[in-house]
């Protein structure tokens, strides 16, 4: 498939554009550091899990937790951080994150930690990141001009899956020189230095924190948050474009679920392998979406931002379906399934990057929490259904046969997108 490019990126264009603009580093430097952390826990912390209860079950249902907040609070968050300092809300957010992880680094490394405790400490967690979430994206067209929204956004993704990179290879080290509770200590000091380098980010007063309506009372107060709350609302049904490309999100992300839920049977069933395979295969994802996020932060401005959607699309959906070769041609399955893992991870960013860039550039700065908040929401919305279909699937279906069919189910919206005039003009 040819993509049709527009007219050249302007000089200003491209990572080098970036150098001038240093509050917006040193936002990217938080969230590499957080990521890196976040890694390390994503391996440390369900390890600790399965030691601590031995339930794959509680595993699983705390990875539906995780989703939890952002479907229920998502909506009422984007209001509330459009009304407050952003740089304060993140600040505010990845220290008591910061806080949660500590505490549970203490009470694993004690003997105190009880399964109850998973649960509160897994919903404040995601709660937290909820404000987060929406305030780092509101905050991004405050440091950066709208030319430099593209480069701006793809460098970041390409550098936090980098910094993902590195946690996952210095995991299993870090666990087995400081133990479990050292490596989620470890994630703890991260998002505790990642806060420390958001507090000399400089950003405007005006920008970061809207003026206060003049009305002071309570019920004035509530009438003007509803307000607002409508108005987010609003603006998304009277603009398609975004409202399609946070259904499509949705679509995405539930055709995810095969490759999140039964990753770990399919390596052990399908491919014969074990951790390690299952390791080369992630390694893989993160480096098509490093190359992926540098390109479009290089070159990406040349192109339609639709029509890197378009064949993002198609390309993550037949790299995921062809993981179904290797019951059928017995031939080096965990290289062939590493080289899809690696196409799959190319096409991420190429559908992330251009839709986030592009609510970025239509959305009202005094919104984007809001519809920040609300995209995060709808592309999540389905995830746990998805979790709980696939886990029933496979229980009747090959794991290879619900990756054939959840690929082909992603094919269908860069299908249909293609037949949208006014999207392809983007």
């Amino acid at each position: 498939m040819s993509i049709p490019a527009v007219a050249a990126a302007a000089p200003t264009q491209g990572i080098r554009g970036l150098k001038k603009h240093t509050p917006f580093l040193f936002l990217l430097t938080a969230r590499v550091i957080s990521r890196f952390g976040d890694s390390l826990d994503s391996i440390a912390y369900s390890w600790m899990v399965y030691m601590l209860t031995g339930s794959k079950l509680l595993m699983g249902t705390l990875f539906a937790i995780n989703f939890i907040p952002g479907i229920v609070f998502s909506l009422f968050t984007g209001v509330l951080v459009d009304r407050w300092s952003k740089k304060t809300v993140i600040i505010t957010s990845y220290s008591a994150r910061g806080a949660i992880v500590a505490l549970t680094a203490l009470l694993y490394w004690k003997g105190w930690l009880q399964p109850w405790h998973l649960f509160i400490f897994t919903f404040m967690n995601s709660s937290f990141e909820c404000f987060s979430g929406p305030a780092e994206m509101s905050v991004v067209p405050r440091l950066l001009p709208k030319e430099l929204l593209l480069s701006g956004n793809s460098l970041s993704a390409s550098s936090s899956r980098t910094a993902e990179l590195a946690g996952v290879a210095a995991a299993g080290a870090l666990i087995a020189a400081f133990g479990l509770s050292g490596a989620i200590l470890i994630d703890a000091c991260t998002f505790f230095t990642a806060a420390a380098v958001l507090a000399f980010m400089r950003i405007s007063p005006t920008e970061d924190h809207p003026p206060a309506a003049p009305s002071s009372t309570a019920a004035s107060s509530e009438a003007a948050y509803w307000s607002q709350f409508k108005e987010g609302m609003a603006f998304v049904r009277s603009h398609r474009l975004i409202m399609l490309t946070m259904l499509t999100a949705a679509v995405l992300n539930v055709c995810l679920t095969p490759h999140n839920v039964l990753e770990t049977v399919y390596v052990k069933e399908v491919l014969h392998s074990g951790p390690s395979g299952q390791s080369i295969m992630g390694i893989g994802f993160m480096c098509g979406m490093i190359a992926s996020g540098l390109l479009i932060s290089a070159y990406g401005a040349r192109y339609r931002k639709s029509s890197l959607i378009v064949f993002g699309c198609l390309l993550l959906g037949v790299s995921q379906a062809l993981f179904i070769l290797p019951s059928l041609i017995q031939w080096q399955p965990l290289a062939v399934v590493t080289a899809f893992s690696i196409l799959g991870g190319f096409a991420v960013p190429m559908i992330g990057t251009p839709v986030s860039t592009y609510m970025m550039e239509v959305t009202p700065k005094n919104m984007l929490g809001r519809i920040g908040a609300l995209s995060g929401m709808i592309g999540s919305s389905l995830i746990p259904l998805g979790s709980v279909a696939t886990g029933f699937a496979g229980q009747h279906l090959p794991v290879q046969t619900l990756y054939l069919l959840a690929g082909l189910i992603m094919i269908i919206p860069g299908l249909l997108l293609l037949t949208q005039k006014n999207f392809m003009k983007l």
